[in-house]
């Protein structure tokens, strides 16, 4: 058990939760991570559960970072503590709930924020026991009959005490850990920098150096005493000790290139994912499945081939720097050099044409995945409506173009792979000669520079490989590019208090759901707006029906409505609050649709997991008891019974095989689940029959507080 002395010293680091906000603040700066200079938000006293989540989340947003809950398993908190930091740690018990700031941490010890702005540096287990002291509470009271009836020293039943609570909660999770970093649309520098890639990146440098240096020096040792004609004991003791001084060297900076890979293809992962979620829809629409699909392909490819590209060049850098410095002190030092260096920039200038040409070849093989994919698509369309002579028109023009571009690569990438390397061994070659033929040179520089050139040849070899590789990623990138910028722009963050508490905010206390002035939008492809001087009002418990043809604007007032798309002009409110108050969060709580079939989607996942992806994911059990009712007043209680797997059973491409019927209800469903002020239904009845029809109204009209049908006149 923790002595009270110990046990008072982390009470006073805990932050109320009054001053969460402030706490949270204090420790992004803390830190080191951008916080914005804005108001601290102010934590309601009613915060509990799926609530302070959502409150904590939209105060960071607010404050322009980001929080991941992480669950650590009770008998591992004293161990991952140290590496979680910088994260906010709920303590839990009577009252109100209390947080501590974890900023930094190493082996066996934290440092803690306290609300006195100092930093106190505590024992990570002393810290774990704290947290787990209301879980442990319960089973105190049986591990302490035990010991009454055994005499145990103390120091031992401490130790078996824990050993005993460790295997009692070995199957549960501390889930009060909110991880703070970067946000993701904050700068990819910044990310590296919160992830301590650029030290390991500099260790990198400066291990490879270290190793090449002790090479140098051996061989250097060696080849003296060789040219001497006297080699005792010690030189080779020395020359040895080198060597082996080279093993950790080596081991060290593949270690340090594999965690620079592992976790700077994370970070560029997270901001292209980040990024293909923020892309715009109408941006979307503009290219084909085959464009889509290459750039898909393409984000893969950016990440493995920059890193070994990169990886390959840096080293090889960092070995034409070692040349210089071996080739300065032998035999025509200057010649040398200037010959490294020209030979350097051709190197360069040869691998440039190279980056060209694979640029050309690349653009080559994507126009004809891009074709062949169109052409997949509509095959049943051309073979009903296009004559059969011009089905492969088109095609042998394309192959063509792609194997030139192909032969073209390969004599550049042939060239480079030849000459870099072998070429500068030739002229370093020729460059000896001079000295060596003119007689003013001694034994030891040629030596030394013929050691200098073959450090060069390692080099350009190498550089040759980085090039290839990185003129692979830079084609990569001009596809996956679009993504990783669109991952830099930013939502409006709304105010913590109305984006979590819409039942409390004053959308409750105003009978409008949604309001309307003089809205208008135009696509950027149109000269005339779709829409122009919509004014709407849409109050608590109103059943409105919009009608119209097609293409009269009925479905981008919607995806207006839902914050799709922002208007170009007008007043648009949800609650009598805009959307950079409620945020985009904030906005989506309050109005939820399901919009037209094409643009709504089965997920390759459990049947549970497609109607609760829009309310919150992993459900909590409240969230599951809703499921069986609701799919029973749409009809979906058939289709229950029928899976195998019921709530759990696979659906999506690759499990359970739906009908459009069942589609369509299913999206009902995840747009009624949301619990939104008002529902938009955007031609969501169009493929039931009339029963299910009936079936469905009725629910819908039941479940939903709000309701806007959109149905073609």
């Amino acid at each position: 058990m923790m002595d009270s002395a110990k046990s008072h010293a982390l009470q006073s680091c805990c932050w109320p939760l009054s001053q969460l906000g402030e706490a949270i603040a204090a420790l992004g700066a803390r830190a080191g991570l951008p916080v914005k200079q804005a108001a601290l938000p102010h934590a309601p006293v009613d915060l509990k559960g799926r609530k302070l989540e959502a409150w904590i989340d939209a105060a960071a947003d607010w404050l322009g970072m980001e929080t991941e809950i992480a669950p650590i398993p009770y008998p591992a908190l004293s161990r991952r503590l140290p590496e979680s930091a910088p994260a906010l740690l709920r303590v839990r018990g009577p009252g109100e709930p209390r947080f501590l700031a974890l900023v930094s941490g190493g082996r066996g010890y934290v440092r803690l924020l306290t609300p006195h702005a100092e930093v106190q540096r505590h024992k990570s287990d002393e810290v774990a026991e704290f947290l787990s002291a209301d879980r442990t509470a319960s089973l105190t009271p049986s591990i302490d009959t035990l010991f009454s009836e055994i005499d145990f020293s103390p120091s031992r039943k401490q130790r078996i005490r824990r050993a005993i609570l460790n295997e009692q909660l070995r199957s549960e999770d501390f889930t009060g850990v909110w991880l703070l970093r970067p946000h993701p649309s904050a700068s990819f520098a910044l990310q590296v920098g919160h992830a301590r890639l650029w030290p390991r990146l500099s260790a990198l440098v400066l291990a490879h150096a270290a190793e090449y240096g002790c090479l140098i020096l051996a061989w250097w040792i060696i080849g003296e005493a060789a040219l001497q004609g006297r080699v005792d004991r010690g030189l080779l003791w020395a020359w040895a000790l080198l060597l082996l001084t080279t093993i950790p060297l080596t081991v060290l900076t593949t270690w340090l290139q594999g965690t620079i890979a592992i976790a700077g293809g994370a970070i560029l992962k997270q901001r292209l994912l980040v990024g293909a979620l923020r892309l715009d829809a109408d941006e979307i629409r503009k290219e084909g499945a085959g464009h889509l699909l290459g750039r898909t392909l393409e984000s893969e490819a950016v990440e493995s081939l920059a890193l070994s590209g990169g990886f390959s060049a840096l080293v090889s850098m960092v070995e034409l720097i070692m040349a210089v410095f071996v080739l300065s002190s032998g035999a025509g030092p200057v010649l040398e050099v200037c010959l490294l260096l020209a030979w350097t920039a051709v190197v360069l200038a040869i691998g440039w044409r190279c980056v060209r040409a694979t640029s050309s070849w690349a653009d080559s093989r994507l126009n004809l995945t891009h074709e062949l994919v169109e052409k997949m698509i509509g095959h049943r369309t051309r073979l009903a409506q296009e004559a059969p002579e011009r089905w492969h028109q088109g095609e042998d023009e394309g192959i063509e173009r792609y194997l030139d571009t192909a032969r073209n690569l390969d004599r550049r990438s042939a060239m480079l792979s030849a000459l870099a390397a072998r070429g500068w061994l030739l002229l370093a070659i020729a460059g000896v000669a001079v000295p060596f033929f003119a007689g003013s040179a001694s034994a030891a520089g040629l030596a030394i520079t013929v050691g200098g050139a073959l450090l060069g040849f390692r080099a350009f070899r190498r550089l040759a490989t980085g090039i290839g590789s990185l003129a692979e990623a830079w084609v990569a990138w001009r596809q996956v590019s679009p993504l990783f910028h669109s991952g830099g722009r930013r939502e409006p963050a709304g105010v913590p208090d109305f984006m979590i508490r819409p039942e409390e905010s004053a959308a409750s206390s105003s009978k409008s759901v949604v309001q309307t002035r003089d809205l208008s939008f135009r696509y950027k492809t149109r000269t005339v707006p779709v829409l122009k001087g919509v004014s709407l009002d849409i109050c608590a418990g109103d059943r409105v029906l919009l009608e119209g043809p097609s293409g009269s604007g009925k479905s981008t007032l919607a995806s207006l409505l839902v914050s799709m798309r922002p208007p170009d002009s007008g007043l648009l409110m949800a609650g009598g609050l805009d959307r950079h108050t409620l945020g985009l969060e904030g906005w989506r709580r309050r109005v939820a649709s399901a919009p037209q079939f094409h643009e709504n989607h089965i997920i390759v996942g459990t049947f549970a997991f497609n109607l609760l992806m829009a309310r919150q994911w992993p459900p909590t059990k409240e969230d599951v008891a809703l499921l069986e009712p609701l799919c029973a007043e749409l009809g979906l209680d058939g289709l229950l019974k029928r899976m195998p797997g019921g709530l759990m059973q696979m659906v999506g491409e690759s499990g359970w095989q739906l009908s459009h019927g069942e589609k369509s209800r299913i999206f009902l469903a995840r747009a009624l689940l949301q619990d939104a002020d008002l529902v938009i239904l955007d031609e969501s009845f169009a493929a039931l029959d009339p029963e299910n029809l009936r079936r469905s109204l009725e629910c819908v009209k039941k479940r939903a507080k709000s309701l806007l049908v959109i149905a073609h006149r």
